[in-house]
């Protein structure tokens, strides 16, 4: 009798906690919610996610229309996108401590509310200045969902089908990305671009009402946060995508100001590599790179995005450039890599529970790997359908590759560092996207005229690389994955 009152108190210690005044509080439970719960949670969580990728989809399209609107150059509206992405940057490592400190659940929700105000200040916007400094507000509140729905993914999911809360995510990302240049061309043809932020309001309410009641909250881990980590690690981020800004900018010539930057940002990352050293609780989650199977892991991700990169710049100079597709034919063309995703991410997810992520991942990226070299070698007069069925198994092969390395990375540490966990995720992806622009922009400085195929060749062996990065995984003592 009294060993079960014993493993009663137990069981209800994994959903309620006692603060210091004696009154009970829910908080996350220790394997994840049952359902309807955990699927209403999902619901808020992957809406969030949408909204925030959909918004970043859409923004791209539309710059053209603001620039005239607004009465600016196509350089300075190239900012409506690039001081969102700025704005991820300098926030992910912060927010990942601040989640970790305050709950995972408080950051998501002061995320949402801070996207929809800057949704507003963006559809208020009545100079190109304001609207920069609207999307950058945009950016931090999308910096929080990006940064907080991983971690909260791996909490509402109990850990054997944690794969399938991934791939769910992953599939997310794939439907907004796929959309969003139809959403976006549908809203520009029936209204005023200040519509695309516009439809941000009803979508951010609902999941705010949706999350603040089915998402539980998590206890927060007691733990000094490191500012001068955080100050080193934006600094170093802001200055790595300036630079890389402007070094994709420059037209004939090499952008000394891009140079700089790109230097002043190696040397900030040696600055910050020395504090977070003596640091007592770095920013930059050292423990968890300590363990064999997420470094590997962190190291594939960055492969892979970089090659995805490499690819998504060369693709519309090539097809436009080279081969004579108009626009809206290129937008076709490239959209079979995002939607096959939608199909591949399911069935990875599920079998990433069951089968290695380093067996998994490498056969996605070999799958990568063959699709850009066959894109490269592209006869001189190719039809669309042997264009879109390349971009499609490049497509099947990141899909296979990405929700097995995320459940890697999110699982191979203790649950209590969630929030780290899915920083460096979403880290590796924008040092990916960032090493890939400077490759591409070095190579199209080098041959103006086959740079496109240069850059998808070289696409094509950094995936190679990241197949031989999974591979090691393979070797990893399983000692070294903590699932706890």
């Amino acid at each position: 009798m009294s060993a079960a009152l014993d493993n009663s108190a137990q069981a209800a210690k994994t959903s309620e906690g006692i603060n210091q005044t004696g009154s009970v509080k829910k908080v996350m439970p220790a394997d994840g919610l049952n359902t309807p719960q955990r699927h209403w949670a999902v619901l808020a969580i992957l809406l969030g996610t949408f909204m925030a990728n959909l918004d970043a989809a859409i923004a791209n399209i539309a710059m053209p229309v603001i620039s005239r609107d607004l009465l600016s150059s196509a350089a300075t509206a190239v900012w409506v996108v690039n001081a969102y992405q700025l704005a991820v940057g300098i926030a992910v490592l912060p927010l990942a401590a601040l989640g970790e400190l305050f709950g995972y659940k408080r950051i998501y929700l002061t995320g949402i509310v801070v996207f929809i105000l800057g949704s507003v200040a963006c559809v208020m916007s009545s100079t190109m200045a304001e609207l920069i400094a609207s999307r950058a507000l945009q950016g931090l509140g999308g910096a929080c969902v990006a940064t907080m729905a991983p971690a909260l993914i791996r909490s509402v999911f109990p850990h054997k089908i944690a794969g399938r809360g991934i791939a769910w995510l992953a599939l997310i990302v794939a439907v907004s990305s796929t959309v969003g240049p139809t959403v976006a061309a549908a809203i520009l043809h029936l209204g005023d671009w200040r519509w695309l932020f516009g439809i941000n309001l009803p979508i951010g309410v609902g999941v705010f009402a949706v999350a603040i009641i089915a998402v539980p909250s998590n206890e927060g881990i007691a733990r000094p946060f490191d500012l001068g980590g955080a100050i080193f690690s934006a600094a170093t981020l802001a200055l790595l995508i300036l630079g890389v800004g402007g070094l994709g900018a420059a037209s004939g010539h090499v952008d000394q100001r891009a140079v700089i930057e790109i230097g002043a940002a190696i040397v900030m990352g040696a600055i910050l590599f020395f504090h977070q050293r003596r640091s007592a609780a770095p920013m930059v989650p050292l423990d968890l790179l300590r363990i064999p199977v997420f470094s590997m892991s962190v190291l594939t991700s960055i492969c892979s995005y970089a090659a995805q990169s490499l690819a998504f710049i060369s693709l519309p100079f090539l097809l436009e450039h080279q081969l004579a597709r108009s626009p809206a034919i290129t937008g076709l063309l490239i959209t079979p890599w995002p939607f096959v995703i939608v199909f591949v991410a399911p069935l990875a997810g599920r079998l990433s529970d069951r089968y290695p992520a380093g067996i998994l991942c490498s056969i996605g990226l070999v799958a990568l790997a063959i699709g850009l070299a066959l894109t490269a070698l592209l006869p001189a007069d190719p039809s669309n359908l042997q264009i879109a069925w390349r971009l499609a198994l490049c497509g099947i092969g990141f899909g296979f590759f990405q929700t097995p390395n995320n459940r890697v990375l999110l699982t191979s540490g203790p649950r209590e560092r969630g929030g780290a966990a899915s920083g460096m995720m979403t880290m590796a992806r924008l040092i990916g996207m960032t090493l890939g622009a400077v490759f591409a922009a070095v190579l199209f400085e080098i041959s103006p005229e086959h740079g496109t195929v240069m850059a998808l060749t070289a696409g094509s062996m950094i995936a190679v690389g990241g197949v031989v990065a999974s591979s090691l995984r393979l070797r990893t003592p399983k000692l070294n994955v903590l699932t706890s």
